[in-house]
């Protein structure tokens, strides 16, 4: 079992720069996959990006060179870096997490992209 509870959404202007954090209920690198997927009004889920257990990373080609995924062994957490922030941005983000097979779900966190 895995719990996982995402934190740092808000409001933010276009440009500007916001990192969640994703708190997880086990150490960090026993988990095979985490990843942050996004949901916009009116929109399917999407994936934003992942990084494995070995730490290779995978991003939606929209968040490219503005997002960055990574793990905090210290914290047990996995956090998105996310700057340049443009009004398309704007979603529920949740955590994802895949362990032995099993894929785990936080409740989002909401990031407003809006001057």
């Amino acid at each position: 079992q895995v719990q996982l509870v995402e934190s740092g959404g808000g409001l933010v202007q276009p440009g500007g720069s916001l990192r969640l954090s994703c708190a997880v209920s086990r150490s960090i690198f026993d988990i095979n996959i985490m990843g942050w997927y996004r949901q916009a009004p009116g929109k399917e889920r999407e994936l934003v990006a992942t990084i494995t257990w070995g730490g290779g990373t995978n991003y939606a080609d929209s968040v490219k060179g503005r997002f960055t995924i990574s793990r905090d062994g210290a914290k047990n957490a996995a956090d998105l870096q996310m700057n340049n922030l443009k009004p398309e941005d704007m979603a529920v983000y949740y955590c994802y997490a895949k362990f032995f097979g099993h894929e785990y779900w936080g409740r989002g966190t909401q990031v407003t992209v809006s001057s």
